[in-house]
């Protein structure tokens, strides 16, 4: 084992150290800072106010949030898909189940169906608006991979359509490859997502996915 791997511990503790410290500066922001049992709450050494607001800040779920909380609920879905360019389109149904998690932070997106020619589909995805780098950004995982999707999102056409581009490893090029999703609200309870990315053979994008969303 390589010594800097005993490090990624460390770093991990000392980000939820930072988002823990964070939380604690929206209760150290009132007048009673003191708990039974419990000393009034200091600022580290070197840290200003300042600082201090910054972290509340990164922590505040705001209106970019609020938006990708309109799609929570029960969704069914109608998926064509697409092996290659010009190829035939293979037609399945599923479902989509969206929730608010880490109070409302964050939406996760469980999705359902059948893979033709593959069997049962289950994928799960985080989705969010960091304040931070202001970017959406979300992860993917599902049952057909053992890699994690990672993608950043950008709004447009008010708010309407949302174009993630998304990054992963090719198993046929053993190289990574850019995904990119479109997904468009039609109306108040329908959407779709399109998604394209390159044939690993000719290095053509084509659409590979269409899935068209009916909320329940």
């Amino acid at each position: 084992m390589k010594r800097k791997n005993l490090y990624a511990p460390i770093a991990v503790a000392m980000v939820g150290l930072a988002a823990i410290v964070g939380s604690i500066a929206i209760a150290a922001d009132t007048k009673d800072t003191t708990a039974a049992g419990q000393g009034e709450f200091k600022l580290p050494p070197g840290w200003t106010e300042k600082d201090m607001q910054a972290c509340m800040l990164a922590g505040t779920p705001g209106d970019m949030h609020k938006h990708l909380a309109e799609c929570v609920g029960e969704w069914e879905a109608k998926t064509t898909m697409w092996m290659a360019p010009g190829a035939e389109a293979m037609q399945s149904e599923g479902t989509s189940t969206v929730t608010s998690i880490m109070d409302g932070r964050f939406i996760k997106c469980e999705m359902d169906g059948e893979m033709p020619g593959m069997g049962p589909y289950h994928g799960v995805g985080i989705y969010g608006f960091d304040n931070v780098s202001e970017e959406f950004v979300s992860t993917w995982i599902d049952n057909h991979s053992t890699g994690i999707m990672t993608g950043k999102g950008e709004q447009s056409d008010g708010g309407k359509t949302m174009t993630w581009n998304y990054t992963a490893n090719c198993p046929i090029t053993k190289k990574p490859v850019t995904i990119r999703e479109v997904e468009t609200i039609t109306g108040p309870d329908s959407r779709t997502l399109d998604m394209f990315g390159k044939e690993p053979k000719s290095g053509e994008e084509f659409k590979m996915m269409s899935i068209k969303l009916t909320r329940k």
